[in-house]
């Protein structure tokens, strides 16, 4: 069965729309998996002499049993954000006489393959050798790495239990903060020595091999509890029942000032204020519009004058960043019935584009007390703006044409990274990296003035031939219409 299913995913993947669209992406993780495997090998082979070196009256092998701990929490945090349970389509199958315990053995048996759980033994395998060509005995080293691959996979599994526990909150990733700095403080206080005891209990697992029944008994209940919670969710009546919640109501009468555009502008309001995917870019909005704080009271950024427009351009843009590369991507649950309907597809663009341009302004009015930090800023603010609304909304509409990834809009969304592609890795440089160009380069040859009127007069520019900006861009919309359907009706 296992192979059968196997198969069944290959089909699926090579068969599917989006895996040439995203082989650009897929070669560059490649190239990044590599390195990082690279890293990993590096640093096992020479983690034992350097530990020699910077501890010369420690035992290496007692350090790094300790940095365990540590290495631990670490993992289990990157493994919440990156990590994801593998997946497969299985409302076909459950119609199907296929034990369900299968199913969620296969999907389980799936994950202890993560390229997550091979990266760390790219590093304790090669720390293995080392040891035992130090004299270290054979049994024991063996042994340890043996716990190793336990801890590894316990930690896995462990990662799954924390993901199903905390997937309805928005802020799900806060208690697994708390908790992993919590038991740091305890242990950088020295009120508990988790350094200590996972040091300990290392060493006695190496030397007596049936204590390896202590963490193999933890991976057995963490697979039992992932296998209870994914048994339980597997049926065909929760795979398609909505979830019925208290439906809350919010008047967008302010909308009808803009005419024809204002139901779509409320069908965008609706679905920012009720996902857990969209409502990221309200967080965002405070992040953003307080990110000159970071820089602008450092005396050591005072004198650069280019890193203005990027600190501008990113605050008065922020929500037009983050809401509009994702367009239409946003509403492709329901894009094959909204292409159905008879409206003119430019009042369904237009209603983004006066949202993002509304938000440009209104963050730049809320940003106007950064002036206490020197005219300058305000006026380079004021620029980005201008160009915000002139040029980067029609840039990143334009980017929208290629989006062909669809988004589901119910997952968290800290780090999720669904329906991010290269278009959204490229789109950066138009958008960030040519207006901080423009601005340095007139900067440096002439001056501050002459950069800020130049970047206004694009702006302003954009502004002037926005008609026929939207016309051109509604045109490669529409003639990529079909396209973006039969995309968004795939699962990524």
């Amino acid at each position: 069965m296992t192979s059968h299913f196997l198969n069944l995913e290959w089909k699926q993947y090579f068969r599917s729309s989006y895996w040439q669209k995203g082989i650009g992406i897929k070669i560059l993780m490649g190239f990044f998996a590599l390195y990082l495997i690279v890293i990993f090998l590096l640093g096992g082979v020479g983690i034992f002499p350097a530990l020699k070196k910077f501890f010369p009256e420690s035992d290496p092998f007692l350090i790094i049993n300790g940095f365990l701990f540590y290495w631990v929490l670490v993992d289990l945090m990157a493994r919440f954000f990156l990590q994801k349970l593998p997946v497969m389509t299985i409302k076909p199958l459950l119609t199907l006489p296929i034990k369900k315990s299968k199913i969620v053995n296969y999907v389980l048996g799936k994950s202890a393959t993560s390229f997550f759980n091979f990266l760390p033994l790219f590093a304790f395998i090669p720390f293995s050798i080392v040891l035992i060509g130090k004299g270290y005995s054979l049994p024991e080293t063996v042994t340890w790495l043996a716990g190793i691959v336990l801890v590894v996979l316990t930690v896995n599994y462990l990662n799954f239990v924390i993901e199903n526990l905390s997937a309805k909150s928005d802020l799900s990733f806060l208690p697994l903060i708390a908790v992993t700095s919590g038991l740091f403080a305890l242990d950088y206080f020295k009120i508990i020595s988790f350094f200590d005891l996972v040091s300990s209990g290392m060493l006695a697992i190496s030397k007596n091999p049936i204590l390896l029944i202590v963490p193999v008994l933890l991976l057995g209940v963490l697979y039992m509890l992932n296998f209870k919670m994914l048994k339980d969710s597997l049926f065909l009546d929760s795979a398609v029942k909505a979830e019925v919640k208290e439906a809350k109501t919010t008047d967008y009468a302010w909308t009808q000032k803009f005419g024809d555009i204002a139901p779509f502008m409320q069908l965008d309001l609706k679905l920012i204020m009720r996902n857990k995917r969209t409502k990221s870019t309200l967080w965002m909005l405070i992040i953003g519009l307080l990110y000159g704080l970071v820089f602008y009271p450092n005396p050591e950024y005072a004198d650069k004058e280019f890193f203005f427009i990027f600190i501008g351009v990113f605050t008065t843009g922020i929500f037009l960043i983050n809401f509009g590369q994702f367009i239409p991507a946003w509403d492709s649950g329901y894009y094959k019935m909204l292409m159905s309907q008879n409206f003119k597809y430019e009042r369904y663009l237009k209603s983004k584009f006066t949202l993002m341009s509304m938000s440009v302004i209104i963050l730049f009015v809320l940003g106007i007390p950064y002036v206490y930090f020197g005219w300058k800023i305000l006026l380079a603010h004021f620029a980005a703006a201008i160009y915000n609304v002139g040029v980067n909304t029609h840039v990143i509409m334009w980017g929208g044409t290629f989006n062909r990834k669809k988004i589901n809009l119910d997952q968290k969304a800290a780090f999720n990274y669904q329906g991010t592609g290269a278009v959204q890795w490229l789109i950066g440089i138009p958008l960030m990296v040519l207006p901080m160009a423009i601005f340095g380069l007139l900067n440096w040859l002439v001056n501050f003035e002459m950069a800020v009127m130049v970047l206004t007069s694009l702006g302003l520019l954009g502004i002037a031939f926005h008609q026929k900006l939207m016309t051109f861009i509604t045109n490669k919309y529409i003639a990529n219409k079909y396209a973006m359907i039969h995309a968004f009706d795939q699962e990524n």
